[in-house]
């Protein structure tokens, strides 16, 4: 009986002690997810998502691990939500404005003038944008999980011939820019260049100008091209981080909760405090590089307003017809 008890206590450890060798690698196991962007690593959006990489890494004490593929290595920047979508990557920075029309609600907040009540900082647009996100943009991103929005700051008119001193001079313009209703409406032709090919464009005058950031201007390179800026708050750009929604919801529960928790809108807040600081730099830049920085005279400014007002009426008529809720959507924005 002694042996007995003694061979069935031995075969018991043996199989604890396997079932707790199984389990071990699986608890320590590390992932590793790829994270794919447009921009390069000289911008601001890329120093973000690779220092919230390391703070992931510390906090899973190596367990999750980011590797970040910059610079449209896995795609241009149309596809970067669909990359995350498929699955070739698990992270994606998507530009919004890159797909006219495919995000209809979202792409509102880059109408003219669009910005809250508390003010044009990317700090305030990126908070208030991504809290708004789980209510009412979650359904136009079927397949990601939102983990926040950063808005740029007000962007620019760069141009390397000529300055822009009146409303007229815009019309007939070539200008990259995303927003093509909105360059419609300046009376200029949009054209859809990537940012890493505008200081070619610009040099080369395949483009007359380029609605750009300064923060941008200085990434991309543009101050030995771009000689005139109009400064003139009119416009912002969206881009937003997502991940895969199958791949979120395969993580083991507390790292899932870790994405939670060092992203949202707290974190979108502090993106978009970098994003203004980049942006004071950048201007700093453009001005070292002897670029002529103004605004529009007040009557100039005001002509653009009122040239520009139809079209923020009519997006958002039509987006609301379409079935979404835009009008509630933008009084939340404004709010």
């Amino acid at each position: 009986m002694v042996g007995r008890r003694h061979v069935f206590g031995l075969a018991l450890t043996a199989v604890l002690g396997s079932l707790a060798g199984a389990a071990q690698p699986s608890q320590a196991q590390t992932i590793e997810l790829k994270l794919s962007h447009y921009l390069p690593p000289n911008h601001t959006i890329h120093k973000f998502v690779d220092a919230w990489a390391a703070q992931l890494a510390e906090r899973s004490g190596g367990r999750l691990l980011i590797k970040i593929f910059p610079a449209s290595q896995l795609g241009p920047v149309q596809r970067q939500f669909d990359l995350a979508r498929s699955g070739q990557a698990d992270l994606a920075v998507g530009l919004v404005g890159a797909t006219p029309g495919r995000y209809p609600l979202t792409e509102l907040t880059n109408l003219p003038f669009m910005w809250p009540k508390e003010g044009s900082s990317s700090a305030v647009m990126s908070e208030r944008l991504t809290e708004l996100a789980p209510q009412y943009l979650a359904g136009e991103f079927a397949g990601l999980h939102i983990l926040w929005f950063g808005i740029t700051p007000t962007n620019s008119l760069f141009t390397a011939r000529r300055e822009i001193t009146k409303a007229q001079d815009i019309e007939g313009m070539k200008i990259r820019f995303q927003g093509e209703q909105q360059a419609k409406g300046l009376g200029a032709a949009p054209l859809q260049v990537p940012p890493g090919e505008v200081a070619d464009g610009l040099n080369k005058g395949v483009i007359d100008g380029a609605m750009f950031n300064c923060e941008a201007a200085e990434s991309f390179g543009l101050g030995a091209i771009a000689h005139y800026v109009l400064q003139q708050s009119m416009f912002t750009a969206t881009l937003g981080l997502v991940v895969n929604e199958a791949r979120y919801r395969s993580l083991p529960a507390d790292l899932r909760e870790m994405l939670d928790l060092t992203t949202g809108p707290k974190a979108a807040r502090q993106l978009g405090e970098r994003w203004d600081a980049a942006e004071q730099h950048g201007r700093d830049y453009m001005l070292a590089s002897n670029a002529v920085i103004k605004p529009l005279p007040p009557a100039e400014a005001e002509a653009i307003k009122t040239k520009l007002a139809p079209l923020t009426d009519e997006s958002i008529q039509s987006v609301e017809k379409s079935g979404k809720p835009a009008k509630a959507f933008i009084e939340g924005y404004h709010n």
